[in-house]
C-alpha cells in the first residue's frame, strides 16, 4: 500500500472531531491498510485516521504479537472501562515527547471491521491503553492534554542515536 503523511503537533486537524464512516468500501479499506503501513514505518502501536489528515472514525492498532494481524477498528464505541493504569505514553503526532497518563486497565468496545461486520474487543493493559489513546484522537483529544503534571519528557533526536 502507501505511506501517508503524518500530521504533527500544532496542526489544527488534530483538534477536530472525526465523522462516522457511513459506508465501508474499498476507499476505507485502502485507507486502513495505508494507515497500517504508515504506523509500521514509524514504529507505532496505533494510528487514527485524523493523524493522516482524514476526519473519519478509523483506527488501527498492532501490538506486534506473533500470529496476530493488526486491528482495523471503524466507528468504535466504548461500552465500559474498568480500573486505571498509569502508563508512559507517546504519540506519532508528537515525536520525541513522552509522559505518564492515566488510562483504563480494561476497556470494552463495539465497532465495525473492514468488512462492515460488528466486532467487540475487550482489551487489557497495552491494548486498553492503545484503544483509549486512538479513540481520544477521534474526539479531537491528544495525549498531552491528559498528562500527569511534571512527567513530560522531551527527547532530543541526537539523544536517540
Amino acid at each position: 500500500m502507501a505511506i501517508r503523511n503524518l500530521r504533527y503537533e500544532g496542526d489544527e486537524i488534530l483538534k477536530k472531531q472525526s465523522k462516522i464512516v457511513e459506508e465501508i468500501n474499498d476507499k476505507i479499506r485502502e485507507l486502513a491498510l495505508d494507515m497500517i503501513d504508515t504506523m509500521h514505518k514509524y514504529d507505532g502501536v496505533g494510528l487514527a485516521a485524523v493523524q493522516v489528515g482524514i476526519l473519519k472514525q478509523v483506527i488501527v492498532i498492532d501490538l506486534y504479537e506473533e500470529g496476530k494481524k493488526p486491528y482495523i477498528i471503524i466507528n468504535p464505541k466504548i461500552i465500559k472501562t474498568e480500573g486505571t493504569q498509569t502508563v508512559e505514553e507517546g504519540c506519532l503526532s508528537f515525536p520525541n515527547k513522552f509522559a505518564k497518563i492515566e488510562r483504563p486497565e480494561k476497556i470494552e468496545i463495539e465497532a465495525l471491521d473492514e468488512n462492515g461486520e460488528k466486532i467487540k474487543i475487550i482489551g487489557e493493559g497495552l491494548l486498553a491503553q492503545a484503544i483509549a489513546h486512538e479513540i481520544d484522537h477521534l474526539n479531537g483529544e491528544v495525549f498531552i492534554q491528559k498528562i500527569i503534571p511534571g512527567t513530560l519528557e522531551v527527547i532530543k533526536p541526537e539523544e536517540t542515536k
